[in-house]
């Protein structure tokens, strides 16, 4: 047993009866290949529900600084995180991610970049330019709850249909705008059900 599926086992039962986790639409996760999952972020439990909820492994982006804390860095590393400098180019996270994907892993991501705890935000592209350069396609997912698991506040997790660039040609600056767009609507439709 990987140290992932390890501490999947530890935070189910305290997610399950503490949040009373509830999970819907994991049949719409391929069980099998290339996998970016996009949802909303607000919390720092989010990769955890996330992580646990998920039906497959999740490898994350992480800020780099996170790495440098003792104890969190090497466990983060161990439980399938990898770094992202946002101070410098993004280059090195997009090759690392590529390479993830294209060994048939699942990668998790948060299309705002940060934590947003109200209004919209700003969704970037790189969950449009990862399943474009891997050929990957992108699961959406809302997480709802988990901005307050201090009073122990159901968290639910709602996984929709894959999503998928349009195939046989390269993709556009156009289509990678409008897939983003796209990614983003499922995600919030997920939200107002």
């Amino acid at each position: 047993m990987t140290l992932y599926h390890f501490a999947q086992r530890v935070f189910l039962p305290p997610l399950l009866r503490l949040w009373r986790l509830r999970v819907e639409g994991a049949e719409h996760v391929p069980p099998s290949g290339p996998l970016i999952v996009a949802a909303n972020h607000v919390s720092y439990m989010d990769p955890v529900a996330l992580g646990v909820a998920f039906p497959r492994s999740i490898a994350y982006m992480a800020k780099s600084e996170l790495f440098s804390i003792p104890l969190l860095g090497p466990l983060i590393a161990r439980l399938k995180a990898y770094p992202v400098d946002r101070r410098k180019s993004a280059t090195a996270a997009i090759k690392k991610s590529v390479e993830i994907l294209r060994e048939g892993n699942a990668i998790g991501m948060f299309p705002q970049g940060t934590r947003v705890f109200s209004g919209e935000g700003v969704a970037h592209e790189g969950v449009a330019l990862l399943a474009s350069l891997a050929k990957a396609p992108v699961v959406p997912a809302y997480i709802h709850g988990s901005d307050r698991t201090v009073r122990f506040h159901q968290i639910k997790v709602a996984f929709g249909q894959p999503l998928h660039l349009p195939a046989g040609r390269k993709a556009s600056r156009e289509d990678l705008a409008n897939f983003t767009a796209e990614v983003m609507n499922a995600i919030r439709a997920l939200g107002a059900r």
